[in-house]
C-alpha cells in the first residue's frame, strides 16, 4: 500500500496557472467541525470511503498554502511548494486516527512540512550535502536564527551551535554555503541576483507555527474544560477558586471557612483533584 492517499487527479484543484485563483478556490472549501471531521475520518478509516478522504483533504488545502508560504525564502516556486505540501497532507489523511482526540490540522502539519523539506533539499543545489538529521535541522533553522543579513560573529555561531547541538564549524560552513548563493557572478536572470537568505522570516509569525499554536491552545482549553467537568462540585469549586481566577485567587483558609473544614482538608481535596485532572488530560493525549 502506498504511503500517500491516492485520489483521481480531477478530485483536487491543482496549483498551476494563476496561483491567486487557486488560493481563492481552496479558501472556498468549508472548514469542518470536529464532529464532521471525526465522521469523515471514521468513514475513510473503517470503510475506505475515498469521498470522505477527499473532503478531509479539500478542507485542509488552505493550511498547506499557509505553510508553503513560509518557505518562499528558499527561492523555489510557491506552486511547487504547495503541490509537495499537498502530498504530505494526503499522507497525513491516510495515517490519521480520529479516535486519538487530536484534530487533523495538528497531525498534518508535521507531514506537510516534512514533504516540503524533502523537496527543498532535493532541489536547492547548495544543500544537497545536508543529509543527516542534524544538518537538515541546521539548514532549516539558520535563516530564522540569524539577527540580520550580516555574517554571524564568533559568539553568534557558538550560540546557534549550542542551541542546535551541532559543531560551531558546521554552522560556519552552512552559513557560507547559503551566503554563497546571494549574488551570482554571471546571473542568468533577475531571480539569480537574490539569495534565499534575503527573505528572512519571523519565526514567531510563521503560518505553520501560528496554526500549531492556535490548535494546541484549543486542544488544551477543551481538555481543561472536560477535566473540570469530571470533578465533583466541591473539588471543581476549589480548583477554579485556587487556580483559574485571574485576580485574587482563594487561599486554603478562605475555602476552609466556606466549606467548614480544615485548611489541610482543602489541600488534600485540591491535590486529589489535580491528580485526577492530570490523568484525564494525559489519557486524552
Amino acid at each position: 500500500m502506498s504511503n500517500a492517499l491516492t485520489l483521481p487527479s480531477s478530485a483536487l484543484p491543482v496549483a498551476v496557472g494563476s496561483l491567486d485563483h487557486y488560493v481563492q478556490a481552496v479558501n472556498r472549501f468549508p472548514i469542518l467541525s470536529a464532529e464532521e471531521e471525526f465522521e469523515l475520518a471514521r468513514r475513510f478509516r473503517e470503510e475506505n470511503d475515498l469521498e470522505a478522504a477527499r473532503q478531509l483533504v479539500l478542507s485542509h488545502l488552505r493550511v498547506v498554502v499557509a505553510i508553503a508560504r513560509g518557505y518562499l525564502g528558499y527561492g523555489l516556486p510557491h506552486a511547487d511548494l504547495i503541490q509537495e505540501g499537498n502530498i504530505g497532507l494526503m499522507k497525513a489523511v491516510r495515517r490519521f486516527d480520529p479516535r486519538r482526540g487530536v484534530r487533523l490540522v495538528s497531525f498534518a502539519v508535521h507531514w506537510i512540512k516534512a514533504e516540503i523539506h524533502e523537496y527543498i533539499l532535493r532541489n536547492w543545489r547548495l544543500v544537497r550535502i545536508a543529509t543527516t538529521k542534524a544538518q537538515r535541522k541546521l539548514f532549516f533553522n539558520l535563516r530564522s536564527m540569524k539577527p540580520g543579513l550580516e555574517s554571524l560573529t564568533k559568539d553568534e555561531i557558538q550560540r546557534v551551535a549550542t542551541e542546535l547541538r551541532v559543531k560551531p564549524e558546521e554552522v560556519a560552513e552552512m552559513e557560507m554555503r547559503m551566503a554563497g548563493q546571494d549574488i551570482g557572478l554571471e546571473p542568468t536572470d533577475e531571480e539569480d541576483k537574490f539569495a534565499p537568505i534575503a527573505y528572512l522570516s519571523d519565526p514567531d509569525n510563521e503560518p505553520s507555527r501560528v496554526i500549531e499554536a492556535n490548535e494546541l491552545e484549543r486542544v488544551q482549553s477543551e481538555g481543561l474544560s472536560q477535566a473540570l467537568e469530571s470533578l465533583d462540585p466541591r473539588s471543581r469549586r476549589i480548583i477554579e477558586a485556587r487556580w483559574l481566577r485571574e485576580k485574587d485567587p482563594a487561599t486554603l483558609h478562605d475555602l476552609a471557612a466556606e466549606f467548614n473544614v480544615s485548611a489541610e482538608r482543602i489541600r488534600q481535596i485540591e491535590a486529589k483533584a489535580m491528580q485526577k485532572m492530570r490523568g484525564f488530560i494525559e489519557a486524552r493525549c
